[in-house]
């Protein structure tokens, strides 16, 4: 634990809480000077539910569910480590809870509810597209939370609103704060000061304090209320750590090199590289490329592509027609399709909601004129094929943008585990691809409380010495193009039928 000097190579256990959009759980990590081990304490299921509104069928997420989840995480870990020397919470981006006098005024709003499109007018009446990027520096996606609020019918009646993973620290702590990554996301954070930006606010209607002080991964948010203690068994301070899962995700690429890439893979894909300061220009504005905040003041400057998400609606779409889904199986066959599959813009919202993703490729290809796949095997096939073709054009473009030169890409994630998907990424990008470790969230969110807590010695270390700690950790799988590199980063070959 830390010493009265505030620093100690002895080493400790946190709790992470990592939260994903369709499953959570919390992970205690062991971190001593050999590196990380984390052991799984409690998963849980999470994801949309749909509320009759009037005409419509509204998503919303259960938060409440999701903070019993969470406590009931955090017994366990205080039941098997009652010394716990933190807890920390990362969640998805964008999503957030309306409060007025410490209430919740009603369930979040999903991400993937259609409610938001109609704040895009509302902003874009206020401000362009060209001085909204210029202000914020993030890619256009509907559902921003700038775009949320502006369209949000009961903002009026808040006086504070809080994203996800600091909603859940309110409720732990009695502590109201916006995690500055996390904060990065919403559109309402200026991109060159990282402060909360007055024309920003007014451009969604924002009321007059409705947004909290801004704080740091590896600051304490707070101890737990004395009733949150005893419901959980036991007490430690809520840390920090980089609340929006790619920031914690990025820190726990096993780098050992500045000419990386990441692509964080999972039901989304980001897909990116770490910059010192934002870039702003016409041209990452044309290419809706964003910059979001990372732990100790990087830049995530990167691109949200279509992820997993296609696949994982394409199996539950053949499982809820009654065949159960081998899904081992299903990617070996997949991995042995040998004919072209068509490619196609995994980027199209019409892939955003739930629902029959089979039938939505089919339609598109129709609609672009190619010949949609025939057999389970050839849609997963097509569905990572242009994922990979999506990862090699993002990364050919960002490498143009910033003029970085990137000679490996790390995946991290759920997504390094697809073999398949990590071979075609290197294929495509003709660059070496690192695959691992899967659980880079929990692994950046433990590593941040670890140091904030002085343990193992990492009281002050730098980004690159936590990488160090990942590299010790985990062994990444690599995968080699299999044809000789012939293009520049700036050109991907597309060995498939476009």
């Amino acid at each position: 634990m830390r010493s009265s000097g505030g620093r100690s190579d002895a080493g400790g256990s946190v709790a992470a809480v990592d939260l994903g959009a369709t499953s959570g759980r919390v992970i205690v990590g062991h971190v001593d000077t050999d590196g990380v081990r984390m052991e799984h304490v409690s998963r849980f299921p999470n994801g949309p539910v749909a509320l009759h509104e009037h005409d419509r069928e509204a998503l919303h997420w259960d938060v409440v569910e999701l903070y019993r989840n969470v406590t009931d995480g955090l017994r366990d870990a205080f039941g098997r480590h009652p010394d716990l020397a933190s807890i920390g919470i990362d969640s998805w981006a964008v999503d957030y809870g309306l409060l007025r006098d410490g209430r919740l005024l009603g369930l979040p709003s999903h991400y993937r509810d259609d409610r938001h499109e109609h704040g895009v007018a509302q902003v874009h009446a206020r401000l362009d597209a060209a001085e909204l990027y210029s202000r914020n520096g993030l890619q256009h996606l509907p559902f921003n939370t700038l775009f949320q609020w502006a369209a949000d019918p009961t903002l009026h009646l808040a006086d504070r609103a809080l994203l996800v993973p600091d909603l859940l620290g309110y409720w732990l702590t009695g502590v109201e704060a916006a995690e500055r990554t996390n904060a990065s996301t919403t559109g309402a954070l200026n991109g060159t000061t990282r402060g909360w930006d007055p024309a920003l606010r007014a451009a969604a209607g924002l009321p007059s304090g409705l947004l909290p002080t801004l704080r740091d991964p590896g600051d304490r948010l707070g101890p737990l209320l004395p009733a949150v203690a005893d419901l959980v068994g036991g007490s430690a301070p809520v840390t920090l750590v980089g609340s929006h899962d790619t920031a914690s995700a990025v820190v726990a690429v096993p780098a050992t090199t500045g000419d990386f890439a990441y692509i964080s893979s999972g039901t989304w894909s980001l897909v990116g590289v770490e910059l010192e300061a934002p870039v702003l220009s016409d041209a990452a504005r044309d290419a809706n490329c964003t910059n979001e905040g990372g732990v100790d003041g990087r830049v995530r400057f990167l691109k949200n592509v279509s992820g997993l998400w296609l696949l994982s609606e394409s199996v539950r779409t053949w499982e809820r027609g009654g065949d159960r889904i081998d899904l081992e199986a299903l990617l070996a066959s997949a991995a042995a399709v040998t004919a072209p599959v068509p490619l196609f813009d995994v980027a199209d919202e019409s892939f955003t909601p739930p629902g029959d993703m089979p039938a939505r490729i089919a339609s598109w290809c129709a609609e672009h004129g190619r010949s949609a796949p025939a057999t389970r095997a050839e849609f997963v096939r097509s569905i990572l094929e242009s994922l990979a073709a999506a990862y090699a054009a993002t990364l050919a473009t960002i490498a143009t943008i910033t003029g970085k030169d990137i000679r490996q890409v790390h995946i991290v994630g759920g997504g390094s585990q697809n073999r398949l998907l990590c071979q075609l990424t290197a294929d495509r990008t003709g660059l070496p691809v690192l695959a691992g470790p899967v659980e880079a969230t929990a692994l950046g969110n433990i590593l941040v409380q670890a140091r904030a807590a002085g343990l193992a010695g990492l009281d002050g270390a730098s980004l690159e010495a936590l990488r160090t700690v990942v590299a010790r950790t985990v062994e990444p799988v690599r995968y080699t193009p299999t044809t000789e590199r012939t293009t520049t980063p700036s050109t991907p070959r597309r060995r498939m039928s476009v």
